[in-house]
């Protein structure tokens, strides 16, 4: 039997798993890390915590599972997306890592409007221009410390640089190229005109490679500290955004999935990119080749969740249940650290509204998961109006709660697909991409033969319409507190 381990370099932790070459999931390890946020917008982690979290992870699961390393017939990755991490020529870092839930670099997105033209950006990369990509924090950075980089030898995404620690090389893959603001989605190259314009170097980002691509292979280094084998095969796999899609089974066109994790968004596969005239949407490089993924992002949904339990003491999901559909009222606007799809504001704030005595914890806490489902349908009515979306699947570490997914299906009104893997599809998707490269998996289809469905959830029409009438007055909040954001923290 051979195995591939699939690490997710998540925002909250390293989830490493085993699947074998059947494609069946044997075990899973969860390694967490933190973030840092030094000041309003900003949001950082330290490098050495995700490579930590690969060594312990894998060392855990040999462990765990008694699987020798000569077995492990591949190493390959998913990882957050939009982070940058300068490293030197050595393959240090140089500074901490800028993560994608970063907002700071506002000043350099205004630059790359200028130079580049938002809808040069938009037609060609498939993405707006924003301080959330790689673009703007690059900028930011010779801006605000040009000594570092000058140093920089290259800036590399999450798993680019565990890739680096592993096998010496200085690649990525394309989903991950996708999300500089630097990326022709249609050429599968750099822009270097953009470049150009920007006065950025070529030189300084890494190797473009598909996503199944072996792209090296462990070092003696890197075998002692991970447990495994010098000369292991490392696949690059893919963006985290791109290796859920094939994780969810979502490989042919115009099947839709939504992820509820830290940030959460709805996509599909599609054959090119979709250009939405009002560019509430965009699009990503799909693992396989030739390839797309149409998607909406919101920044914060299990983080918002996340926050507010830190807050406040957390309440039983059946006292949460026991709180009507809309809250009596009580509306939260889920824009914790800004917000992308479908605003595109990074000034935008949290907010209850319509908060009363007689609201308590279970309302304030049902409240959020509502708030999150809201922002997940303008996201889903936004692709829908280019591609016809029937149904939607749900994966994501907020895929477990039984609640939250009544309340999604219940705010889209459309049927929630619930596959037997939810918080694991992501590293499935990985996995995918390692077993095609390493030769394990014949080709993607086994993806979708994987991602079996154990669910359908329905929605109740009733509270659907109760559920329309809270998302109006959601969108009329947002647009009502708009004005007051720009920009809170100077005051």
């Amino acid at each position: 039997m051979r195995y591939i381990l699939a690490h997710d370099l998540g925002t909250t932790g390293n989830k490493a798993n085993l699947f074998d070459d059947q494609g069946r999931w044997v075990a899973g390890h969860l390694e967490p890390y933190p973030v840092h946020y030094p000041h309003p917008g900003w949001a950082e982690q330290d490098p050495h915590d995700w490579w930590r979290a690969v060594c312990h992870a894998t060392r855990a699961l040999l462990t765990q599972t008694g699987i020798a390393p000569r077995d492990v017939a591949a190493v390959t990755f998913s990882g957050q997306m939009m982070g940058v991490v300068a490293v030197d020529a050595s393959g240090k870092p140089l500074r901490s890592a800028i993560i994608w839930a970063d907002q700071r670099a506002v000043e350099e997105a205004q630059l790359i409007a200028e130079r580049c033209t938002p809808e040069a950006v938009y037609q060609r990369t498939g993405h707006r221009i924003s301080p959330a990509y790689i673009a703007a924090k690059m900028l930011w950075i010779k801006r605000h410390q040009p000594d570092l980089f000058q140093q920089a030898s290259c800036f590399l995404t999450a798993k680019d640089y565990i890739v680096l620690r592993l096998t010496g090389q200085y690649v990525t893959d394309y989903s991950d190229a996708s999300g500089t603001n630097l990326f022709d989605l249609h050429t599968r190259t750099w822009c270097e005109d953009f470049l150009e314009q920007l006065e950025l170097s070529l030189g300084q980002l890494p190797a473009l490679h598909p996503a199944s691509s072996v792209v090296g292979t462990l070092t003696h280094e890197a075998a002692e500290a991970c447990g495994l084998l010098e000369g292991t095969p490392v696949v690059i796999g893919g963006g985290d955004g791109a290796c859920a899609t094939v994780g969810a089974g979502c490989i042919a066109d115009g099947e839709p999935y939504c992820v509820l994790g830290t940030s959460a968004w709805i996509a599909f596969t599609a054959p090119q990119p979709l250009i939405d005239p009002q560019q509430r949407t965009f699009t990503f490089h799909a693992l396989q080749p030739d390839r797309y993924i149409p998607m909406g992002t919101m920044q914060s949904a299990g983080g918002a969740r996340e926050w507010l339990l830190r807050a406040m003491q957390a309440q039983p999901e059946e006292a949460l249940a026991r709180v009507p559909p809309g809250c009596d009222g009580l509306l939260f606007l889920p824009y914790l650290i800004g917000e992308r799809s479908p605003w595109w504001n990074p000034h935008a704030r949290a907010a209850f509204v319509g908060l009363t005595m007689s609201h308590d914890a279970a309302a304030m806490q049902r409240a959020v998961l509502e708030g999150v489902a809201f922002n997940l349908r303008l996201i889903f009515e936004a692709l829908g109006a280019q591609t016809p979306l029937k149904t939607l699947r749900l994966i994501g570490g907020g895929a477990r709660s039984a609640l939250w997914q009544r309340i999604l299906a219940d705010v889209l009104g459309v049927p929630l697909l619930i596959p037997e893997l939810l918080a694991e599809a992501t590293s499935w998707g990985a996995a995918v991409a390692g077993g095609v490269g390493a030769g394990i998996y014949a080709d993607w289809s086994i993806a979708e033969a994987s991602a079996r469905v154990r669910n359908v959830i329905e929605p109740d029409l009733a509270a659907h319409e109760r559920y329309t009438e809270a998302f109006m007055r959601f969108q009329q909040a947002y647009h009502a507190l708009a004005p007051l954001y720009t920009p809170i923290e100077s005051i």
